[in-house]
């Protein structure tokens, strides 16, 4: 018998805008999906993942990869065949879960930059963001993740547009309201995201996420680069960087065993 249900908040977004007009190529990062997924459902829970328009995310090409499990071939083998096959990685829409929310225990969002596009903006994504808060379920989100939270902004689209604009004062203006305003968080650092645009981007994107974060109101803290790193605060928890990906599911299988009775 299950101990509880937790969505995974997964994107559809294949590109990112980058500096100069141009598109790069993105997706959701395979670790940061499937070790924490299969960690709760190791630990007892039902995973469901959904998306804005209910189809499994795209796997971002820089995380398919053993050296993003350790450069372990066959954790790697297994976390491929785990999101291939496995029932709760199929997907469903967002409307969905907004249709049985009170059903779930938990919210799990992963990174990779996808969620910059589509998640931190999209308005059911608020609204299931809401729902968490506001009953204090547990909440994590993992490297670009935290971007998401974003999406509970009244006005996430015109915050959004602001940083894309090079406006933060507008920015600023939008963010009033936001539910998490002064929550201490974590998230894929500046110097972090320079690596990425330089090796694998080839571009610069708009907006650093903890500048973004910031202007928001988030209190944001971040570790060594790419070296694991997770904060809690009341129901969130923020995970900094790929290789925290281990440890943000171990935070979120204790936080929901304690929420749910099961500690």
């Amino acid at each position: 018998m299950s101990k509880g249900k937790v969505v995974v908040l997964g994107s559809n977004a294949t590109r990112i805008e980058t500096r100069g007009g141009y598109w790069g190529a993105t997706g959701q990062y395979l670790n940061e999906t499937v070790v924490p997924a299969m960690a709760l459902i190791d630990a007892g829970y039902e995973v469901v993942m959904a998306t804005p328009d209910g189809t499994p995310p795209t796997i971002d090409k820089a995380s398919d990869a053993p050296a993003h499990f350790g450069g372990d071939v066959a954790a790697y083998q297994r976390a491929k065949d785990f999101y291939a096959n496995d029932p709760s990685m199929k997907g469903r829409t967002l409307a969905s879960i907004l249709e049985g929310i009170a059903g779930y225990d938990g919210v799990f969002i992963p990174g990779g930059q996808a969620p910059i596009v589509d998640l931190m903006q999209d308005q059911q994504v608020g609204e299931i963001l809401r729902h968490f808060h506001a009953h204090q379920k547990p909440t994590a989100m993992l490297c670009h993740g935290p971007i998401s939270a974003i999406a509970a902004l009244p006005y996430a689209r015109e915050f959004r547009a602001a940083l894309i604009a090079g406006d933060p004062d507008k920015a600023e203006d939008w963010a009033k309201g936001w539910q998490y305003a002064g929550y201490r968080m974590t998230v894929f650092e500046k110097a972090e995201e320079q690596v990425i645009e330089d090796t694998i981007l080839h571009a610069k994107i708009y907006f650093d996420m903890p500048f973004a974060l910031g202007l928001a109101g988030a209190v944001v803290d971040t570790g060594p680069d790419f070296e694991p790193y997770v904060i809690e605060d009341r129901e969130l928890i923020t995970g900094q960087n790929p290789r925290s990906d281990h440890p943000i599911a171990k935070a979120l299988v204790a936080a929901l065993d304690r929420k749910v009775g099961h500690a």
